[in-house]
């Protein structure tokens, strides 16, 4: 294994409280890690909002390409890889003082492509917010 639970929870960190564009996710926490699958939990506030008061498309899909990004460094060759394909489908909506869970799970790792799907769920009721599928080109 590339990074163990606790070098992956350290490597979040870092990408979080950087002065780059993943300091949005700076409220996020690493849940649990398997090989190949990370899931982390977030409370919406209001800086995580669009104009009607639920989750932001733009920080879903950010959140869709970092926890998969993460899921991939969990795995035996541990490369962050290059985004090649990103979709969303937004099923529901979040609401400030809602907690969302972020599972990210790796569906394959081929030579040069590896393959993501990603649900945010509300903790509470397990509602289906929007699923994520990530395509990388992680090299050879």
């Amino acid at each position: 294994m590339g990074f163990t639970a606790d070098g992956l929870k350290e490597a979040i960190k870092y990408m979080v409280e950087s002065k780059g564009f993943d300091r949005v996710l700076r409220k996020m926490k690493l849940q649990s890690a398997a090989p190949g699958k990370v899931v982390c939990e977030m409370k919406v506030e209001e800086e995580h909002t669009n104009r009607g008061g639920t989750l932001h498309g733009g920080l879903t899909a950010t959140l869709v390409d970092v926890v998969s990004t993460a899921a991939l460094m969990y795995t035996e060759r541990a490369v962050p890889g290059v985004s090649v394909d990103m979709n969303i489908t937004y099923t529901s909506a979040a609401k400030i003082g809602e907690d969302i869970l972020i599972t990210a799970q790796i569906l394959k790792q081929g030579k040069t492509l590896a393959f993501a799907t990603v649900d945010l769920t509300n903790k509470a009721t397990g509602k289906l917010i929007a699923q994520g599928r990530h395509t990388k080109f992680i090299g050879n």
